[in-house]
């Protein structure tokens, strides 16, 4: 006998996420939970969802965001909310703000400001700070209404500060009554319900600085520190880790924890005519030895075209020069002066010639095999003054020609002539589809690096959810249906450690999407002043999502938002037994 439901969805092509075939049936949905698969013949008092024709899928899980202030101000977590996310996990590379003192917040927003490029005045503006401690931490982000289900790692960079001051954390290992303390502080975030830790740990070279143009805490943090926090997830046989470094270290933390490492990042190579390279072979060959080896290494793919959208104002993402960093440091007149002084130009273009720098998104010329774009190679998109208006979408190297002067004295002087407000743009890598293929079909590949919430002004990959289904299964064929939505949302959950997402099945949560796939698609990107204190951001929406529901209730209908936010904090990887038993009810 079928019990009543709040909600059936009708005559829906159901691609469960357990790589079952596609079939056409009926969903009920009662209390937040899918209560039952198969032809309803009365629908009662429930509302109705006519999904005829339309795909219906469990909601994509986005490992890899950094909406830890923004879900404060916008509860959907956009841009992952428009494009079929329901379940985002944050403090991604050891990046984040508990625990933190009150004294202390201010750099902890700087931090974020400049590594992930999250406007600063926005989030003086947005967020409570209602926590000290990580625990009191994740009582506020239960408290805030969530359009979107959350799941927190614990980030080393201010668990680090907060422990041996900001200083020490970058200058030597901890005592060992610091490394008590981070002990007690580390096991307190796990019982309170924090997922694992994360860390980006790449030495003095790394490519996302602090405020001040130093290395990350973590980026230059003692190997056994490191380590210890890979032991107490061993010990507690819980949790997984995040981590940005090398496969080395990757592999010594899975099998120092015994627990899963997501590992970024595994990219298609390109050379300079769109030819994929050898290195995703080598990394997905690593990977597959690794966990031949009993030590579970997954890999976060970049599965998306990537291009960057930017202004001299607020770029980051020229770090891994240690030149172009020194000009990017400062305030606007600073920066100014420095682009202006003979000396400095004379460096980056003795440096320009000798094949280095900058290279847009973050490494050097001589060690750039993902094919991001070199400075020639950018395109000037919106000048600001009638001087450069003829050279509008002409590439630097272009415009250089035409003047008549050094490709490093071309972009400095559109730069500072224009105050810094100059829009770029890079190219989109190109990816041949083969090696696309190769990547996407990987065993050990996990969809996503949305980093959803960092970069606002920059980059839209928060999309990516979208573009997998265009791109790999519509349009090229590399997955079928059943595979890319196992991959874009059980796989994922299941590397993370989601007890009870990603999957449509009786008794799960329904966090479902219902589509249309011939006219699904992310639509151009806008520029749009909806953050705190007026700031502005990059998006990109997108057409084809019907519905979006999350724990039973919609949050969208056709891209318009209903106000509902029915999201969870998902403690140890799951909703509280509150909503288990509540729902069940």
């Amino acid at each position: 006998m079928q019990r009543g439901f709040d909600k059936v969805i009708k005559r829906g092509i159901i691609v469960d996420g357990q790589r079952t075939p596609k079939y056409v049936s009926d969903v009920g949905i009662r209390g937040g939970l899918v209560t039952y698969i198969g032809d309803i013949a009365n629908s009662g008092d429930a509302e109705v969802i006519d999904a005829t024709g339309l795909i219906v899928a469990p909601g994509f899980v986005d490992l890899h965001t950094h909406y830890d202030s923004q879900v404060y101000w916008d509860p959907y977590c956009t841009i992952s909310g428009w494009h079929g996310v329901t379940s985002v996990v944050i403090g991604n590379c050891g990046f984040g703000f508990a625990p933190c003192r009150p004294e202390d917040r201010d750099r902890a927003m700087l931090i974020m400001a400049r590594n992930e490029a999250v406007p600063l005045k926005t989030m003086k503006a947005g967020m409570p700070w209602d926590w000290e401690s990580f625990p009191e931490f994740l009582d506020s982000l239960r408290r805030t209404p969530k359009g979107v289900n959350l799941l927190v790692y614990v980030p080393l960079n201010p668990l680090l500060m907060y422990v041996m001051g900001l200083e020490a954390a970058k200058s030597r290992p901890a005592t060992a009554a610091e490394r008590a303390e981070l002990r007690r502080l580390f096991i307190e975030a796990l019982d309170a319900g924090a997922c694992g830790f994360s860390a980006q740990y790449t030495g003095t070279g790394n490519t996302q600085r602090d405020y001040d143009g130093t290395p990350m805490i973590t980026d230059v943090m003692a190997h056994e520190d490191l380590m210890m926090f890979a032991e107490i997830l061993r010990e507690r046989s819980e949790g997984f880790i995040q981590m940005a470094c090398s496969p080395e270290i990757a592999e010594e933390l899975a099998a120092v924890s015994g627990r899963p490492v997501i590992w970024n990042t595994l990219t298609v190579g390109a050379d300079q005519h769109g030819a994929s390279t050898a290195n995703h072979r080598e990394m997905i060959q690593w990977l597959d030895d690794a966990n031949s080896r009993g030590n579970r290494v997954y890999a976060q793919a970049l599965t998306c075209s990537t291009g960057f959208y930017f202004t001299m104002e607020d770029w980051n993402l020229f770090d891994a020069s240690p030149l172009w960093r020194n000009v990017t440091l400062g305030s606007r007149e600073e920066r100014k002066a420095k682009m202006r002084d003979a000396v400095v130009r004379e460096e980056l273009k003795d440096e320009y010639e000798r094949g280095r720098g900058p290279i847009a998104g973050g490494t050097n010329a001589d060690d750039n095999w993902i094919g991001f774009a070199g400075l020639g190679d950018i395109f000037m998109i919106t000048p600001q003054t009638e001087k450069y208006r003829e050279f509008e979408g002409f590439t630097i190297a272009e415009i250089a020609e035409r003047l008549g002067k050094h490709v490093v004295e071309t972009f400095l002087d559109i730069a500072v002539d224009e105050d810094l407000a100059t829009e770029f743009q890079t190219p989109e890598i190109k990816i041949n589809t083969p090696g696309m293929a190769e990547v996407v079909r990987s065993s050990v590949a996990l969809p996503g690096i949305s980093d959803g919430g960092a970069h606002t002004k920059f980059l839209t990959n928060a999309t990516y959810g979208t573009d997998f289904i265009v791109n790999h299964v519509r349009t090229t064929g590399i997955v079928d249906l059943e595979e890319a939505h196992w991959r874009l949302a059980a796989y994922c959950a299941q590397a993370a450690g989601l007890k009870d997402r990603g999957v449509i099945r009786e008794g799960m949560p329904a966090d479902i999407i219902i589509y249309d796939l011939e006219t699904l698609k992310a639509l151009p990107v806008e520029t749009v002043h909806d953050f705190p204190a007026g700031e502005w951001r990059r998006i990109r929406k997108a057409e084809g999502y019907r519905y979006i529901i999350v724990n039973g209730r919609t949050t969208f209908i056709d891209g318009e938002c209903t106000g509902e936010t029915p999201g969870e904090l998902l403690s140890h990887g799951r909703a509280s037994q509150a909503a288990y038993l509540e729902a069940a009810e």
